[in-house]
């Protein structure tokens, strides 16, 4: 973890600075990662599941990412530091600083502000079409796509909604895809910062996983990939754009 002199010379350089809290391997930023190199931010990533210590507020941080994992956002006995971080997600929210939460990461948003985890539900896997809400469509970071578009997914978990929350987009499989509290506090369910090339290494990386639940998706990967890519792509670093300019 960077040190407290480091950032706070950075606080008063006017940098942004970016906690990104990671709860498994190879879940990286993506197309997110890319939009903060943009505008040249100071990313720190702590790996949780790894035993890497939480910080304890939102001190020195502009803003929060929580990324996805295997694990389900109620796993405290294996993952302990689960509770602290579902805190911290809504820390960073009543400081007004932007919150980003997704698959795992909106879980943990959910479970953060009160609401109910719902756990082993039918599996949602591979790119499929989000559809925004009306109050998704005018959202500051959902309008940036059309209202309609393809992206991937990988979860069994979802969320019921937070009392206070504003529901901006649903799946075919999952009513509650994505959600808003406040100015800058983002639920999102579907992997939207999996571009093609992040996508590509999970192929890898998790073949046998793929391979035991979805065959039928690596069989046909290259149409899918031909079919749903360019168009994820797009949408998803359109979200990403969004969602830093709220830092």
């Amino acid at each position: 973890m960077l040190s407290q002199e480091y950032l706070q010379r950075d606080h008063q350089a006017g940098i942004m600075r970016v906690l990104v809290v990671q709860n498994y391997q190879n879940t990286g930023l993506g197309l997110v990662g890319r939009a903060l190199n943009e505008v040249n931010a100071e990313v720190e990533i702590v790996q949780a599941h790894l035993g890497e210590a939480l910080p304890q507020d939102d001190s020195n941080y502009d803003a929060l990412i929580v990324l996805g994992g295997d694990q389900n956002a109620l796993a405290d006995d294996e993952f302990p530091y689960l509770p602290d971080l579902a805190r911290l997600t809504k820390r960073f929210g009543d400081a007004d600083k932007a919150v980003l939460g997704i698959c795992l990461g909106s879980q943990l948003v959910a479970r953060g502000y009160g609401a109910e985890n719902l756990l082993n539900r039918p599996p949602e896997f591979g790119w499929h079409d989000i559809t925004s809400t009306a109050e998704g469509t005018s959202d500051p970071v959902l309008g940036a796509t059309p209202q309609q578009f393809p992206i991937f997914h990988w979860h069994r978990d979802t969320f019921s909604l937070p009392e206070g929350a504003v529901h901006l987009a649903s799946s075919t499989i999952t009513k509650n895809q994505a959600f808003r509290i406040g100015r800058a506090v983002y639920a999102i369910q579907f992997h939207f910062e999996a571009d093609t090339a992040l996508v590509e290494e999970w192929k890898h990386v998790f073949e046998p996983e793929i391979k035991a639940n979805n065959p039928d998706w690596l069989e046909n990967y290259s149409a899918l990939v031909a079919k749903n890519g360019a168009a994820a792509d797009a949408a998803g670093l359109a979200l990403a754009r969004a969602w830093v300019a709220l830092i």
